[in-house]
């Protein structure tokens, strides 16, 4: 199934961007766990459209309504159901794209998959907007990983051709959280000043996103294609403009010896095995080393934007397209809260079935 992930952590997503409601159901949550609600809308607002100039002027609350999985503010162990109800929809600004399909997005692929049944109504099912309720799931999930001492948080590595600074790969701090959220305050700024520009030209610009799991015993995960890597990737490609992961050291590896990307083991004062350095990004054979696990996703420009584009018509014939309606002119400030949220979700189906 498409648009279901895990194994002992079973998440499924469902609605369309225009739709009346987005919604997940995800089952196998521990029972007995009170979440903190108001940590878990603070979270949800991170990922949230109408958040200033980098990004759309679309206005949702994003507050989830929760069906089942709950008594007495507590887990009951039943599958977790919630959804966001969607207010402010434009279907209108996508009435030329029945015919047209946007360059760089899923209006072609859906069309030769699914027919004129498509929905592609601010894209649909194929729409960021899924990742509201992904970020429901995950963020449910970071609370529950929080209490066993695990985090997880990301910040923006780059934009354009600006780059923040990088995780300590032995010892991460994690970076407070802002409008963007980077290391480094003046980075941040010019971060921004690119994503004005892009807009100011009608144009957008994507980036990449560093993301650090701490905490993490050794042992989870397996061999082959049940590796943390494969499950990491799995669910971080359901992020709509995710178009590359890298972990630990990644492409640049290529370019090392191997007395130089490898991490030479030592025993700590307390006894425990660690690494000197850590360009495995904490997995060994697709299982965690008890290092910090640290991996990078490149995010692709929006693929919407003010500027004309060479299209076709479904109907035959090329077209010039120019689109309408409200877009981000950069996604990757709001995707931040998505990785996190997708981290945490494929690290804790991980931990449940190691259980």
């Amino acid at each position: 199934m498409s648009s279901t992930f895990g194994t002992a952590l079973r998440l499924m997503i469902f609605g369309q961007s225009h739709a009346p409601a987005i919604g997940m159901c995800m089952d196998g949550f521990p029972a007995g766990f009170a979440p903190d609600f108001d940590a878990l809308n603070a979270f949800l607002a991170r990922r949230a459209p109408g958040q200033g100039d980098y990004a759309t002027a679309r206005r949702e609350t994003d507050l989830p309504e929760f069906l089942s999985g709950f008594a007495d503010g507590k887990t009951c162990g039943a599958p977790i159901a919630a959804v966001i109800r969607n207010s402010d929809v434009h279907s209108k600004d996508y009435v030329n794209l029945s015919d047209i399909p946007r360059p760089s997005h899923a209006d072609w692929t859906a069309y030769m998959k699914y027919g004129t049944s498509a929905d592609r109504s601010g894209g649909g099912h194929f729409s960021g907007r899924l990742t509201a309720p992904m970020c429901i799931a995950g963020g449910l999930c970071l609370q529950w990983l929080n209490q066993q001492g695990i985090r997880i948080g990301a910040h923006i590595q780059q934009i354009g051709t600006v780059r923040d600074a990088s995780f300590d790969p032995i010892v991460p701090d994690f970076p407070a959280i802002e409008p963007l959220t980077v290391f480094d305050r003046a980075a941040g700024e010019r971060m921004a000043e690119e994503i004005a520009k892009a807009k100011a030209d009608g144009d957008s610009i994507g980036g990449t996103i560093e993301c650090a799991v701490t905490g993490l015993p050794a042992g989870l995960g397996a061999p082959m294609f049940d590796g943390m890597e494969n499950r990491l990737a799995k669910i971080l490609f359901g992020i709509p403009a995710i178009k590359g992961v890298e972990f630990g050291s990644g492409f640049s590896c290529a370019e090392m010896r191997g007395s130089a990307h490898n991490d030479p083991f030592y025993y700590d004062e307390n006894g425990n095995v660690r690494t000197r350095t850590n360009h495995a990004g904490g997995i060994l054979g697709g299982i965690t080393t008890s290092m910090p696990l640290i991996f990078r996703v490149a995010v692709k420009p929006t693929p919407s934007i003010a500027k004309a584009q060479e299209s076709i018509r479904f109907s035959g014939g090329s077209a010039q397209l120019e689109i309408c309606g409200r877009h981000d002119p950069c996604i990757v400030p709001r995707a931040v809260p998505c990785v996190e949220a997708a981290a945490a979700i494929a690290v804790l189906d991980a931990m449940l079935e190691a259980d």
